[in-house]
């Protein structure tokens, strides 16, 4: 199939889903993961009508940025300190930040570059070992934390659930889904519970039965990925 087809497919798959329970299609954004595709797959894709682009690592943010038409990037992967400087004049968002000390360092860059950036808190639903983002206890502080930057804005969680084979991820964004909506009744300042950025190729459609307003959706898109891309 080509990248038109998958899409096309992926945006009739959104849409049944959101109407499915009752949600408006228009309400969740599709962020097309484009980790290890080259621009040419990129620009085919944003051609097409890819508004938004998701790429894992700060680096392939700085090499691609320039070579990819433009579109509103977002940095879904880990995120190092060290690598903050990549993004922060790149990205329009950051889905992962999961430490006081990476939302001190986003907010002194955007300081010194004069830019406001949004973020979400990355959240650990399943509370597996292997997976990024802080407990769903821990929130709270990162909440109150951010309640003191000026130019890092918090404007909603992310989390990515366990692949099928271990276990129903329904769950884990029905979770995801109460603690989302349990901190929209809280009162930060600083803070919008707005975006729920939650479900990927394998499992947006149930995510947006439970509430995400962001999907990530890179395979499903784009086909098996190379990794012959170097890191660095």
């Amino acid at each position: 199939m080509s990248i038109e087809q998958r899409l096309d497919e992926v945006r009739q798959r959104i849409r049944y889903a959101a109407e499915s329970c009752g949600r408006d299609p228009g309400d969740v954004t599709l962020i097309a993961v484009t980790k290890t595709h080259p621009p040419e797959m990129m620009n085919e894709a944003i051609r097409l009508g890819i508004t938004d682009i998701g790429e894992n690592k700060p680096q392939e943010v700085r090499d691609k940025f320039d070579k990819v038409l433009p579109v509103r990037w977002h940095l879904i992967g880990h995120l190092q300190t060290n690598k903050v400087k990549y993004v922060i004049d790149r990205c329009v968002m950051i889905h992962s930040v999961d430490s006081i000390k990476l939302m001190d360092e986003i907010e002194r860059l955007a300081v010194s570059h004069s830019r406001d950036m949004d973020i979400l808190i990355q959240v650990n639903i399943s509370g597996e070992s292997t997976k990024s983002g802080i407990a769903p206890e821990e929130l709270e502080s990162l909440l109150s934390h951010a309640e003191k930057l000026q130019r890092t804005h918090v404007k909603g969680l992310m989390t990515i659930a366990p692949k099928a084979v271990s276990g129903d991820p329904g769950i884990h964004f029905h979770n995801m889904q109460l603690l989302f909506e349990e901190m929209k009744k809280r009162s930060f300042a600083n803070v919008e519970m707005r975006e729920l950025s939650m479900g990927m190729s394998g499992d947006y459609e149930t995510a947006i039965k439970y509430g995400a307003t962001l999907v990530r959706v890179g395979s499903a898109i784009f086909g098996p990925r190379s990794y012959d891309v170097p890191s660095e």
